[in-house]
């Protein structure tokens, strides 16, 4: 069996089609073909069925593919150890965030990563769903919130965040200094769309209490969000680190009763080698939260 004909094989799998794979390949067609009945007359089993124009996996093709995964991610794995040696003059780090303080955070710690090691290539994406890409192996790291429920996670523990109703310093509620959750559902609210999973958490906490939040303006960007209370258009929610970021004495932080605190971590695959650029990269993204979480919220 050579490598060759396993990468032929996965490329199969991904296209489920002979000749776009053997375009896609550069090949010709029959090359393809003859590799793979190689590759099937050597292990003594059919890996595709052909049904007309159209292929299917057998079960033997689908034991083959979750090892072929295996074995590529292996030498991954080596190559990337082996890239350590060069010092950290040549690689690439991908790295995911939840939009708001998350990325905003790992963002100032990717500037700083850059400044160290201008050349490594960095690739940010922010975006809710980092569970999955992680799971994919497409991203190296990824901060997100807990609960995460995957066996196949490494889930590495950052610091535990709390959160805050924040309004314009003019607002009514300016003054209070704590508010009870259930009276959350009398507020005009900006704050993120119902498929963010800042939003599925606070919807969650307060569908408990019985109670349902009024948006007044829904979106994605935290930036919005924070410019429109800022402009004393309603009021949000955030976390302390992301308030601490943003706030320039136009707005004022009060803390719910009970409080809301969520767990950050880090995460990656457990596979996943964890070479000298990802512990770097980790201990920079520690040095800011910590920065941050040293600033009072309410004065």
């Amino acid at each position: 069996m050579e490598l060759k004909q396993l990468e032929y094989f996965v490329a199969i799998c991904e296209e489920m089609h002979f000749t776009k794979t053997a375009d896609k390949l550069g090949i010709g067609q029959p090359t393809l073909s003859y590799q793979i009945k190689g590759l099937e007359d050597e292990l003594g089993v059919r890996l595709f069925d052909r049904l007309g124009k159209k292929i299917a996996l057998t079960e033997a093709g689908k034991i083959l593919l979750e090892h072929s995964h295996q074995i590529f991610n292996t030498i991954k794995g080596a190559n990337e150890q082996l890239q350590e040696l060069q010092k950290l003059d040549r690689g690439k780090l991908v790295i995911g965030a939840p939009s708001g303080e998350l990325s905003q955070i790992a963002l100032l710690a990717l500037l700083e990563f850059h400044s160290m090691y201008p050349h490594i290539q960095i690739q940010f994406f922010v975006l809710d769903n980092v569970v999955e890409k992680i799971r994919q192996n497409e991203f190296d790291l990824a901060l997100t919130i807990m609960p995460i429920d995957d066996d196949g996670l490494k889930i590495i523990p950052l610091y535990e965040e709390e959160y805050y109703l924040v309004v314009h310093s003019e607002h009514i509620l300016a003054d209070v200094n704590l508010l009870e959750i259930t009276n959350l559902k009398d507020i005009p609210f900006i704050i993120n769309q119902k498929d963010h999973c800042l939003r599925k958490w606070i919807d969650s906490i307060c569908g408990n209490l019985g109670i349902m939040i009024q948006p007044i303006i829904e979106t994605s960007d935290a930036t919005s969000i924070v410019n429109l209370v800022k402009e004393g258009l309603g009021a949000t929610i955030l976390s302390k680190t992301l308030y601490n970021l943003v706030d320039n004495g136009q707005l004022m932080a009060i803390k719910l009763n009970p409080s809301l605190q969520r767990n950050v971590v880090m995460i990656h695959h457990k596979e996943k080698f964890i070479g000298s650029a990802m512990n770097i990269f980790r201990n920079l993204l520690n040095s800011h939260v910590e920065k941050f979480s040293r600033k009072k919220v309410i004065v």
